[in-house]
């Protein structure tokens, strides 16, 4: 192959693509598991949040995912209808609205363990390279994240 761009130039050797590989498989692994217990990828990442500090604000929720308010509100509204979550405003403050978890919710983290569970094993990577990989990734991104606050 006659290429005008060195090596650098190839598209194999881009991390944002390797990056963009591996994000389109591992939610692809996710849907195919979470669809067995009727959430999807962004759904379950609430979730997560929620099961680690049972009640959040929406903001909160925005700020933690990085969704905007246009995609988290649908998003929380179907979950709520599904008696997974209650919205209510907040009493201080009736511009906040809080999100926490009902029975329901919280009966789900079982489910959705064992779908995380059979997505880990789909990597086909040990525990100690997913540590060391999801770390590295997070030392980029801070990094990336503080370069952009600054620059």
């Amino acid at each position: 192959m006659d290429s005008r761009a060195g090596d650098d130039m190839n598209l194999d050797e881009q991390l944002c693509f390797a990056l963009y590989r591996a994000t389109q498989a591992i939610n692809a692994s996710y849907r195919e598991h979470l669809s067995a217990v009727g959430l999807t990828y962004t759904q379950f990442l609430v979730m997560l949040v929620l099961w680690e500090v049972e009640e959040a604000s929406v903001g909160q929720l925005s700020s933690r995912l990085g969704l905007d308010s246009g995609t988290l509100t649908p998003l929380l509204k179907r979950l709520e209808q599904r008696g997974l979550i209650i919205r209510r405003r907040s009493a201080e403050d009736e511009r906040v609205v809080r999100v926490c978890l009902t029975d329901d919710g919280h009966g789900l983290l079982g489910a959705v363990d064992d779908a995380r569970r059979k997505v880990a094993a789909d990597t086909g990577l040990s525990r100690e390279t997913v540590g060391r990989l999801r770390r590295e990734l997070h030392r980029l991104s801070d990094h990336l994240e503080a370069i952009g606050r600054t620059g």
